[in-house]
């Protein structure tokens, strides 16, 4: 069979026997990887031709404030009725100091990220007597801890499903061979696979067989965001905006981008690009023109990877085999220092291949990652209120924005940061926070206007309980001790 091509046939030597162990997880795991390993080969250069890039234009990007004019219909369930959210699920808590599914993390009052999008969906369902699913995108990594933890919502108004994007290979960077010894995923093994980025949510939704059965179960859009992404609630006015489309002008992937920050230089935007709108990610830019890319006024926006796409267009899209998504060549370093390339998709790179794209300016608020133990800080304060698993920003702060935090690398696993903090501070006047060293903070401390805190090497300092600093530098060594 020629689709067995060499680079996928590994050899393993057990003993005087040589083995051949086909990389067969999946017939269609590995038909996807041959395929994005082929195309991969056949790449030259950047993907994109740098003078062609263009603004997108004004109507490809429509303010939020405008589709949110339009109003609701009295019958807002019916529309809900054809909606099904999804989770991309595939991340480990890891570059925050924790071992399994990132969405297991406490963030708020005890409730992990998975609660709080229970508690958000079930809330939907019970208001408009909607029937809205969740189906969680899990990764090799995350789902049988996911599986083992969704047992406690089953008497929650939430149908849960999952499925399990690919598991790929890691590739040698140098002889372009995989690096895995054998199919397991233990000891030296277990670094040899990866899940493929989020693009693969096409491919591996199709093959599960659960994207043929919510359209027949009558749905037409999915909602898809990073778990992580606490801003990343059902927004009925472009839910509605969607479902009041002509058929023939139907939209079949709208993708929320909000104004750019110093924060977001990084962020993906969109452009166009050969008459169509492109997703443009900092990988796909050539050297010379990153810091381009960076700018605030030449790319005004950066995409929240909130999308909403229509299931059918996803089915006839992947029946053709008709989704050309960029390839991100991601490089990594092994444990024992082996240089391997992993290639990856980005989800939001598919705009280009669905009709009647188009962006939602939408406001910063529906932008709450929590990647760093910084966001965290700033989501389990009192900058925020909760009502059923959505965080707001709370009406006693006088300015819409969010303090800049930087915590230092003594905060970054969540137990050290949990444990210098007695109680989350006061933040509701804070405009900036940095902190480095070793800082402890007591209880009921109040943090106002911008705040340094900066404890050298070998000292430490401990904020006292009742403090309140406003406008402050803390330098040098302060302990507090029980008499």
């Amino acid at each position: 069979d020629e689709l067995w091509s060499p680079y996928f046939v590994f050899l393993s030597a057990e003993g005087d026997d040589v083995c051949l162990v086909l990389f067969q997880i999946s017939r269609k795991d590995f038909h996807g990887f041959k395929n994005l390993f082929h195309r991969f080969l056949q790449v030259k250069g950047p993907s994109v031709d740098w003078p062609k890039i263009n603004r997108p234009p004004e109507e490809s990007i429509q303010p939020y404030e405008k589709i949110k004019t339009k109003g609701l219909p009295d019958n807002i369930t019916a529309s809900l009725n054809k909606l099904a959210v999804v989770k991309l699920n595939g991340g480990l808590g890891t570059s925050m100091g924790c071992k399994g599914p990132k969405s297991l993390i406490s963030v708020r009052n005890e409730n992990t990220f998975l609660d709080l999008t229970v508690q958000q969906i079930e809330h939907l369902n019970k208001t408009y007597n909607a029937s809205v699913p969740l189906v969680l995108m899990n990764s090799f990594n995350t789902d049988e801890d996911t599986k083992k933890i969704l047992q406690k919502y089953k008497h929650h108004r939430v149908n849960i499903h999952t499925f399990n994007q690919s598991r790929y290979p890691r590739i040698n960077k140098e002889s372009l061979l995989p690096v895995a010894k054998n199919m397991g995923m233990s000891g030296d093994n277990a670094e040899a696979w990866y899940p493929p980025g989020h693009g693969d949510i096409y491919a591996s939704f199709y093959n599960s067989g659960l994207l043929d059965k919510l359209i027949a179960e009558g749905k037409e859009y999915i909602f898809v965001s990073n778990i992580d992404n606490l801003g990343a609630t059902v927004d009925l006015f472009i839910l509605q905006h969607l479902m009041s489309q002509p058929e023939d002008k139907r939209c079949e992937f709208i993708m929320e981008v909000t104004d750019k920050t110093r924060a977001d230089v990084k962020g993906g935007t969109l452009i166009q690009y050969k008459d169509h709108l492109r997703l443009l990610e900092i990988a796909q830019v050539p050297k010379a023109h990153v810091d381009e890319f960076k700018s605030v006024t030449k790319f005004k926006i950066f995409n929240t990877n909130n999308l909403w796409i229509s299931l059918p267009a996803i089915k006839r899209l992947q029946d053709k085999n008709a989704m050309d998504l960029e390839i991100i060549v991601n490089p990594k370093t092994l444990d024992g220092g082996l240089n391997v390339i992993q290639l990856e998709t980005a989800v939001g790179a598919a705009i280009k291949s669905f009709n009647n794209a188009m962006g939602v300016n939408v406001p910063r608020s529906r932008f709450l990652p929590v990647k760093t133990s910084s966001d965290l800080l700033l989501v389990m304060s009192n900058l925020y209120s909760m009502d059923a698993g959505s965080l707001t920003m709370s009406e006693k702060r006088e300015f819409p924005t969010t303090p800049h935090v930087k915590l230092g690398s003594s905060f970054t696993k969540v137990h050290d940061f949990l444990a210098r903090f007695e109680s989350i501070p006061d933040m509701l006047e804070l405009d900036h926070l940095t902190v480095s060293g070793d800082v402890t903070f007591g209880k009921n401390v109040s943090l106002k206007g911008t705040v340094i805190i900066i404890a050298n090497h070998g000292d430490r300092i401990d904020i006292p309980a009742g403090a309140m600093l406003e406008n402050k530098i803390v330098s040098g060594n302060l302990r507090i001790l029980d008499h």
